[in-house]
């Protein structure tokens, strides 16, 4: 779960620092914050699978346990 928190995080900070880099005209950090989006979309993605390994692995064990 933490690394989707970590993820929508980064994705606000990208989404800010563009938002900035657009009103301000500083083409720059409207790239950085693309990338900063970027960046937090795959980290979401990460966690998001690794969420679901942990879920199928919790599955198999309950299942070999009889539970």
């Amino acid at each position: 779960m933490a690394e989707k928190a970590k993820g929508k995080m980064e994705q606000a900070k990208g989404k800010a620092k563009e938002t900035i880099g657009k009103v301000s005209g500083n083409d720059r950090m409207k790239t950085e914050g693309k990338i900063d989006q970027a960046k937090g979309k795959a980290q979401e993605a990460a966690g998001k699978a690794d969420q679901s390994v942990r879920g199928v692995g919790d599955s198999l064990r309950g299942r070999r346990h009889g539970t």
